[in-house]
Formats: structure tokens, C-alpha cells, sequence
């Protein structure tokens, strides 16, 4: 009886331990995003390479969480609820380096505005109110998974559509610029491209919430309306 005692809490301070890597990965993204909207904002074009040069540690991380999972896996044969947290572990960190990789776009977007000689430049302002929704969410999944509070994930799931029309708004904005100007065609779509990853962030964020819904009810709730996952969270 002992043994086994000793064996669960061994394994219990272990899943401990790498939940608290996934967070600190998160961490690490969310001011990755930061800075490299602050790097576009301001033509901060060191912060865009600080940005661009530290995506390998949030590569690292994932990297060095996943083989924690895989020997969690293969030593301890989670099963039932200590499986689902594994396998939510493993899903939310492929989606925080998906994340880094947006950051990583912007900062690689905001480089090539600048290195072209051209002072028409879209206004940031919508960008920027995009960015702080979608920061805002990340930092409501990553509660919602070191909680497991549904009530946030909700949340985040219900503000995923608000960054989608926000994201459609700006896109309809740069259309008529490119279409009243055509000089600031190139950058415009540069300025487009920035966000769609701020829109994918999004879409990132939301996915993180939805394995939260999975590993409290043991349900999948990708691809059901936000009613239908409001609907369960309620349960």
C-alpha cells in the first residue's frame, strides 16, 4: 500500500511539474506577442529582431514538454482523467508554438515595411485594439487551463467571434486604402497579413479553451456553436 502511495504522489508532483512548464511557456508567448506589437507600433526594428531571434525558445519548449509527455506516457499509463490533462498538455503546447510563430510573422512583417521607402503606411490603431483582444484571451485560456475554470473558456470561445469581425473590419478598411491608392498596395497587404495572425492568435486561444471543456467533461468541443459549448459549460 505504501509503494503505491508513494508512486501516485510521485506521478501526481510530476503532472504538477509539467503543467507548470506549460504555463511558463505561455508566459513566455504572450510577451512574445507584446513586443512584437509594440515593435510594429513603434518601428522598433532591434525589438522586431529580439522577437524573430527568441521564437527558437518557445520551439525549445515545446520540444522539451512533449518528450516529458511521451515518457510520462510510457512509464506511468495514464488512464481516464490523468489522460485527457496529458492530452491536453500536449495539444496546448502545439498551440503556444503556433502562437510564437504569429509573433514571429508579425515581427518578420514590420521588418519588411520598414525596409521599403514608403511613408504611407496603414494606421496601426485597429491593429493594435485586435492584439489587446487576443492577448486578453490567451491570458483567460491560460487561467482557464491552470484552474480548469470552464467559466473562461466560455469566455474565450464567445470573444473568438468579436476577433473575427474585427479582423474582417480591418480588412474591409485596407481594401478601399489599396483601392484609393495603389502605392500603398504592397504595404497594405503587409499590414493584412499582420492581422490574420492576430486573427489566427485568436483562433489559437480559443482551441486552448475548447481542451479545457475536454479534460473537465470529457467532451470534444471543436467545431459546435459557442451556444453549444456555453450550453455544456453551464452543465
Amino acid at each position: 500500500m505504501v509503494p503505491n502511495e508513494h508512486t501516485s504522489k510521485q506521478f501526481d508532483a510530476e503532472l504538477e511539474a509539467v503543467r507548470a512548464q506549460v504555463l511558463q511557456m505561455g508566459g513566455l508567448v504572450e510577451d512574445q506577442i507584446r513586443l512584437a506589437i509594440e515593435a510594429l507600433v513603434n518601428s522598433d526594428v532591434a525589438l522586431m529582431q529580439r522577437v524573430i531571434a527568441d521564437d527558437h525558445r518557445v520551439n525549445a519548449m515545446e520540444v522539451a514538454i512533449d518528450e516529458t509527455c511521451s515518457q510520462i506516457i510510457a512509464l506511468r499509463q495514464p488512464a481516464a482523467r490523468d489522460l485527457r490533462l496529458i492530452m491536453m498538455i500536449i495539444k496546448t503546447i502545439t498551440d503556444l508554438e503556433r502562437i510564437g510563430d504569429e509573433a514571429e510573422k508579425i515581427a518578420r512583417m514590420g521588418l519588411l515595411q520598414l525596409q521599403r521607402d514608403n511613408n504611407i503606411l496603414p494606421r496601426f490603431t485597429e491593429i493594435k485594439h485586435t492584439s489587446e483582444m487576443v492577448l486578453d484571451m490567451l491570458r483567460k485560456s491560460l487561467d482557464a487551463f491552470a484552474r480548469l475554470d470552464l467559466s473562461y473558456a466560455a469566455q474565450v470561445v464567445r470573444q473568438d467571434e468579436e476577433v473575427d469581425e474585427q479582423f474582417r473590419a480591418i480588412m474591409r478598411y485596407l481594401i478601399t486604402f489599396m483601392m484609393e491608392d495603389p502605392r500603398t498596395i504592397s504595404t497594405a497587404l503587409e499590414t493584412l497579413f499582420v492581422a490574420k495572425a492576430i486573427e489566427r492568435i485568436g483562433d489559437h486561444a480559443k482551441n486552448m479553451s475548447e481542451y479545457v471543456v475536454y479534460m473537465v467533461k470529457g467532451k470534444d468541443v471543436r467545431h459546435v456553436t459557442v451556444e453549444e459549448i456555453e450550453r455544456e459549460v453551464g452543465q
